[in-house]
This record gives C-alpha cells, sequence and structure tokens, in this order.
C-alpha cells in the first residue's frame, strides 16, 4: 500500500454515514512508520445509534425470524466475496499490522475464510429446536438468537477473529456491533463492502473503529444482549466488569502463555524441531504462539 488510503464515513446499520464526531484515526506502516490510512474515530454517540439500530432490526425479526437457509446464502456469499478478495485482505492487514507476504494469504485471509465456511457447515445441521423426554412430559429446547451482540477484535488476526464472531452470530439471526481495533481498521471497510453486497439486511452490522474508552463504553452498553471479546486478560477483566453492570452475556478469547507438551516416547529433537516455528508465528503476535515447552 503506498497511497494513503482515506475514508469518512461509518458503516452503521448498513449504510454509510458521516460520523458524529471529528477525531480521526491515522494508521501507521510498521515497515516504513508513515502513516498509510485515516479514518473516522467512531465517538459513544456511533456507539448510541449503532446499538439503537441493531435493537431496531432485531426487534423487527427480518433477520432474527428469517429462514437458515435464507441466512446461510447470505452469509455463503460473505464467504465466497472473502475468498475472491483474499489477497486484497491479506496485503491490506499486512500493510497494517506487519504480517509478512509470505504468510498473509493462509494466516490472515484464507484461515478467515475457512472460519466462515465452518460456521455454515455447523449452522446448517446445527438443531435448533429439540424434543426431549421431561419429567412432567415431553419438553421442545428452542434455540433462538440472544440480541444485540458487541464482538470486539484485535489487531493481530483481525479478520480470522471477526469471523469467529460474526459468522456464528449472524447465522444465528443476531444483530452485531463489530469494534475494530485502530491499528487495523482499513480491512473492516473491505467487510463492510462484502456485507454490503452480500445482502445483509439494514440494521444488522454496524463496524466501527474506535479506541478502548469508546470499547468500554460499547461493551457496557444496556443495549447490548451479549459481548464477545478477544484480547489481553487485563483487557478482558474489565469488560466483564462493566458489562456485568447490566447482566450482559460475555465470552471472552484471552491471551495467555500457551504451553507444548511433549510425552516421555517421544523424539524430542524432533518436537523441538517441530514446535518452535509456532512460537513465532505473525513474528510473534499470536494468543496461541508455543511460548512455553514442558518436556
Amino acid at each position: 500500500m503506498s497511497d494513503l488510503v482515506e475514508h469518512g464515513k461509518l458503516y452503521i446499520g448498513g449504510e454509510w454515514v458521516d460520523p458524529a464526531g471529528t477525531d480521526t484515526i491515522e494508521v501507521v506502516s510498521p515497515h516504513t512508520e508513515q502513516v498509510i490510512g485515516r479514518v473516522p474515530h467512531a465517538s459513544r454517540a456511533d456507539v448510541d445509534r449503532a446499538v439503537a439500530a441493531a435493537r431496531r432490526s432485531f426487534a423487527a425479526g427480518e433477520w432474527a425470524n428469517a429462514p437458515l437457509a435464507d441466512r446461510i446464502a447470505v452469509v455463503s456469499r460473505i464467504k465466497d466475496a472473502f475468498a475472491a478478495r483474499s489477497e486484497e485482505f491479506a496485503r491490506v492487514i499486512g500493510a497494517q499490522n506487519g504480517t509478512p507476504v509470505t504468510s498473509g494469504v493462509m494466516v490472515q485471509s484464507l484461515a478467515a475464510m475457512m472460519v466462515w465456511d465452518a460456521a455454515i457447515t455447523v449452522a446448517g445441521g446445527f438443531a435448533f429446536e429439540e424434543r426431549r423426554a421431561g419429567a412432567l412430559g415431553p419438553l421442545l429446547i428452542r434455540r433462538e438468537p440472544v440480541g444485540v451482540v458487541a464482538a470486539v477484535v484485535p489487531w493481530n488476526v483481525p479478520q480470522f477473529t471477526a469471523a469467529a464472531k460474526l459468522a456464528p452470530a449472524l447465522l444465528a439471526g443476531c444483530s452485531v456491533v463489530l469494534k475494530v481495533s485502530p491499528e487495523t481498521p482499513l480491512d473492516a471497510y473491505l467487510l463492510a463492502e462484502i456485507a454490503s453486497e452480500a445482502g445483509v439486511p439494514e440494521g444488522v452490522l454496524s463496524i466501527l473503529p474506535a479506541d478502548r474508552e469508546v470499547s468500554e463504553y460499547l461493551v457496557g452498553h444496556p443495549g447490548v444482549d451479549k459481548v464477545s471479546f478477544t484480547g489481553s486478560v487485563a483487557a478482558g477483566k474489565r469488560v466483564m466488569e462493566v458489562a456485568a453492570r447490566h447482566l450482559g452475556r460475555v465470552t471472552l478469547e484471552l491471551g495467555g502463555k500457551s504451553a507444548a507438551v511433549i510425552l516421555p516416547d517421544a523424539d524430542l529433537d524432533a518436537a523441538v524441531a517441530g514446535i518452535a516455528p509456532f512460537a513465532w508465528m505473525i513474528n510473534g503476535q499470536a494468543c496461541v504462539a508455543q511460548t512455553r515447552i514442558l518436556a
């Protein structure tokens, strides 16, 4: 990416709208330390608009009550478009977070596409309704969408983590506000284009680039039913604390020290040689990096 990429709009409720404020985010290349992009910095007012749009869409039921086959068709179009633009996604993400070009297509793009594909496969065979025997008679277990989901993703694998949150939520019939990292907001604009072209209904998806302060406002918003967060342990503790104020449901995927266990009967030299590269995946910026070996 040699030219400056600038976006002046925010994707809220499926529409490109002017931001409520004037603050911007400058994206700095880790390769050159030059500014390569500039996007609006979403404000609390933008979060309010996004959550309100999500609530309206969920209450209207066009997406939540749509036949599963219809939701699968839309999400499949997202997956197919993502696959078709995989090299573009890899290039844009790598320019922002420094992922080497040689691994970017697989780590940043195709891995995300496979998550979309896996979710579609699971949804196709998922038992949204199940009959069981009960103590007082037969029971019908019905699994329904939780409502409005706040999805917060990190900068290291932005589309992979976004797919892991968006695909299941959309297939279940939820409306989603996706909060992307200020370090990697440019690829989120590509995702918004794809979602819009795929036919995601009005209000179902908003994508907001913002910092931690706005993230905290989003995860603590009373209009949010479920929070899905990927990030540090410290940030995850804060997310849980803030969301607990209104008894919001929370799923946390937090960074840690991933251990590789080598059993006594293993070939130690061969095992270490196989493990070592995984300590440096994405230049070491991976929550599943093999940073401990227990032999």
